[in-house]
């Protein structure tokens, strides 16, 4: 009944695949979508049951054997819509490989999103997340999202200042279940001021031997420094940074760091505001390299929670409340799960 070549619909789909904490899962109905145009009659063949969206499965924990379709788009397109005097605009695809894209900007000579450079994810995925590494977030550059509004029954489309962007959050994630993103729109300049003030890029790019760099020096240097702070999920599974950097009043981080001088703190976007360091939080407590199991954290980045081998995602979950819990002791900081928790709730 489906037409293979713009969309496919599987039952009692395996999941272990789709998701990078390599958790094993099965979904009722796996539907593949690698046209959005025949969306509206992809989702009839699943009407009225729940959806739930994956891309590569980067930023989730499946907790249990989630009662819903899951949709993955698989249209992986890439162009240049125009080219302005000092920017090209972008449209790709939800299905895209973030990272691909990253490198296919830097060889079309566009800049901007060197710093995200490895990022796991497609690039439906990254407005959702509002997806930020070393001093730079995607909504610095975002022109355009569409999507499918399921409310609506109808096709969308949201500038920059309707999505709602916060950090490590959307619009999108304030309503996960109304958009499927189908397209991203990117405004991506030629030329612009490198941000190398996040700790690691300078050193890094002296290490390389970098005196003058452009942007594709800073995004072998992001690319080089994450590969050797983060595992690769293909070998050990995870979903990169677990928990978010907590954002502080002003005054309870000087509190803070009154009773712990070496506690790292970063500019948060607002004067009364601080982000204070997860990693370092949860170091302190003595959980990295700490292992329950299949269920661990990552001997090289506290953040990072690691499935072993045969970790459930029931066992993952309940070791980062653990974690959590020892943060709130020690510090009176609540940590938060970056991830979109499936079938439990934190």
């Amino acid at each position: 009944m489906s037409d293979v070549r713009r969309w496919s619909l599987t039952e009692n789909a395996p999941l272990q695949t789709l998701n990078t904490f390599h958790v094993a899962a099965t979904a009722p109905r796996l539907l593949q979508v690698f046209d959005p145009h025949v969306l509206p009659e992809a989702l009839a063949a699943v009407s009225g049951r729940p959806l739930l969206v994956l891309g590569s499965g980067s930023n989730v924990l499946i907790a249990a054997d989630p009662d819903a379709t899951v949709l993955v788009f698989g249209n992986e397109d890439i162009r240049i819509l125009e080219h302005r005097a000092d920017h090209a605009l972008v449209r790709a695809g939800a299905g895209v490989n973030w990272h691909q894209l990253v490198m296919w900007s830097l060889t079309e000579g566009l800049s901007g999103l060197e710093n995200l450079a490895l990022i796991p994810g497609t690039v439906g995925a990254a407005p959702i997340q509002n997806i930020g590494a070393y001093g730079v977030q995607v909504d610095e550059f975002i022109h355009a999202v569409d999507a499918w509004d399921t409310a609506e029954q109808a096709f969308v489309r949201f500038e920059p200042a309707q999505c709602r962007f916060g950090y490590r959050d959307s619009l999108f994630k304030q309503r996960p279940d109304r958009y499927l993103i189908t397209a991203v729109e990117l405004r991506l300049p030629f030329l612009h001021s490198l941000r190398m003030e996040y700790a690691g890029i300078h050193e890094e790019l002296e290490t390389m031997g970098v005196e003058l760099p452009g942007a594709a020096d800073v995004a072998n240097a992001v690319i080089s420094i994450r590969r050797r702070k983060l595992p690769d999920p293909d070998v050990l599974g995870n979903a990169g940074s677990f928990f978010k950097n907590p954002i502080l009043p002003g005054e309870q981080v000087e509190v803070l760091r009154r009773h712990f001088p070496q506690l790292p703190v970063f500019p948060a976007g607002d004067d009364s505001l601080r982000k204070v360091s997860a990693a370092w939080m949860i170091e302190s407590c003595g959980w990295k390299g700490h292992r329950e199991g299949d269920a661990g954290v990552a001997p090289s980045h506290a953040l990072v929670l690691v499935n072993h081998g045969n970790a459930t995602g029931a066992e993952l979950l309940a070791l980062a409340r653990k974690v959590s819990a020892s943060v709130r002791e020690k510090f009176g900081v609540a940590i938060e799960p970056e991830p979109r928790l499936i079938g439990a709730q934190w």
